[in-house]
């Protein structure tokens, strides 16, 4: 199987990338059953890039269902280090508006039916999520965007929201008041998930709507979802281009190395199987 070190995981609308033909189409089985769907791997500037669309081509998976655990440990099997992930979104601020992009550095997790770490039977490890966000990745992708037109804002909060209903004005209103900024329903568990497995993550949250506390605007619909996430995602096709040519072969922040102080299970008291299961991400711990 070939190393590919970039991966695009693709939200609502964007489930290939356009105009680039796959190199190789790859399934992989997993500990955890298998992943939203096959990985494509496509080349961008010369350079490999796995891309796995989230709820599967057709869009078949609701936010709760999408087995993020079985598409970070795929993307861990191919050798991928720097994950892109594409999110629509709600604005939660005036000054974000419908089909504007933002780079959040933060995250609030309101979901609550989703299991968001590797660790557990048997297995005891506490990984630091206090920048949820890789520094670097998020950076470069700002540095992306700012090369292209179209409106955009670097940094802010992305509240993730259990779904698949949206949220009550009353959420809305609540969310707002807490300085959230975006609102959406897949950021968690992936990015809690990529930390673990030691990927660097940054996620492209494409501007669909203002959320319901807008009662200026019309209520959300999924029509109204569809034609600004179609309107955007050529957008976000270019920054995966220009991002991709970006990121460096060496890595330099610390996600590389997020667990290497994580596990506090003494290593003889580690079931056998989940230390196979896990050896992926933590076979040079044990």
């Amino acid at each position: 199987m070939r190393e590919v070190k970039i991966a695009v995981i693709g939200g609502t609308g964007l489930y290939k990338m356009e105009g680039v033909g796959p190199v190789e189409r790859i399934d992989i089985d997993t500990p955890f059953g298998s992943p939203s769907d096959s990985i494509s791997v496509c080349s961008l500037d010369g350079r490999d890039v796995a891309f796995l669309p989230r709820h599967g081509v057709g869009h078949r998976y609701l936010p709760t269902e999408i087995p993020v655990k079985a598409n970070i440990w795929a993307l861990k099997r191919l050798g991928v280090r720097h994950i892109i992930s594409i999110s629509a979104v709600g604005s939660l601020k005036e000054e974000i508006h419908p089909r504007d992009i933002v780079i959040p550095d933060q995250i609030i997790d309101r979901t609550r039916d989703r299991d968001g770490t590797f660790f557990g039977d048997g297995i005891v490890g506490h990984v630091s999520f206090a920048d949820p966000f890789c520094p670097e990745l998020r950076t470069l992708l700002g540095d992306a965007l700012s090369s292209l037109e179209h409106p955009y804002h670097k940094g802010g909060t992305y509240v993730c929201m259990e779904g698949p209903l949206f949220s009550t004005r009353a959420e809305s209103n609540l969310y707002r008041s807490w300085g959230g900024s975006v609102i959406g329903m897949t950021a968690i568990p992936e990015a809690k998930l990529a930390r673990e497995a030691e990927i660097c993550f940054g996620l492209v949250a494409l501007t669909t709507d203002y959320d319901c506390w807008n009662e200026g605007e019309d209520d959300v619909t999924i029509d109204i979802i569809v034609d600004n996430i179609m309107a955007t995602t050529a957008a976000a096709q270019d920054i995966i281009k220009k991002a991709v040519s970006m990121i460096p072969e060496k890595r330099t922040c610390g996600c590389g190395e997020a667990a290497r102080y994580a596990i506090v299970t003494d290593r003889e008291k580690i079931p056998p199987a989940v230390k196979k299961k896990l050896d992926i991400f933590y076979g040079k711990y044990f």
